[in-house]
């Protein structure tokens, strides 16, 4: 699996844009994906905060996340914008009978694969070995720019997984 995704980012957004990502509970057809696709580069074309146009970007990710990004160095993003955001992904949830807000479901690539697991899982899939400190894990807590360019997909040790629940040490 190919996880370059940073070359699809805009670089002139400011690294201190504001990141919003939404993990699908499952990978879109190609079909969805080209009409979600279609619909975040409206919104974002259409963006505004308080009248004045929100310099915004908005696309979907390995067919199932949706990343909103604001650069809020050229124009600040009020309650009512961030609720347009909200709105467009809700109206995608139903359309496409998916869920976009569940934040209990965890994303890996394990074998190559987006492995999602709810977090009520975990410590089963760290015992049988499934989820290591290595595996690569997608942190969708990231809030700016440089944050989902840097810190967006890393190993399950540089996440706050590794804090919170214990892996089996590794022998050499």
């Amino acid at each position: 699996m190919n996880i370059n995704f940073k070359d699809h980012i805009p670089e002139g957004f400011n690294d201190d844009s504001r990141i919003w990502i939404y993990q699908s509970n499952r990978l879109f057809a190609i079909d969805e994906a080209s009409q979600i696709e279609a619909t975040l580069k409206q919104f974002a074309k259409n963006w505004k905060s308080h009248g004045i146009e929100v310099k915004g970007y908005a696309n979907l990710f390995f067919g199932q996340f949706i990343i909103v990004m604001a650069d809020e160095t050229a124009t600040g993003v009020s309650g009512c914008s961030t609720d347009s955001s909200v709105r467009v992904i809700k109206e995608i949830e139903q359309k496409f009978d998916v869920q976009l807000f569940e934040r209990q479901t965890l994303a890996f690539i394990i074998r190559g694969n987006i492995y999602l697991l709810p977090m009520a899982q975990l410590e089963q899939a760290i015992e049988d070995n499934l989820v290591q400190t290595h595996t690569l894990y997608f942190n969708n807590t990231v809030l700016t720019k440089e944050e989902l360019l840097n810190k967006w997909i890393i190993p399950v040790n540089e996440s706050w997984l590794s804090k919170r629940y214990k892996f089996p040490v590794a022998v050499n």
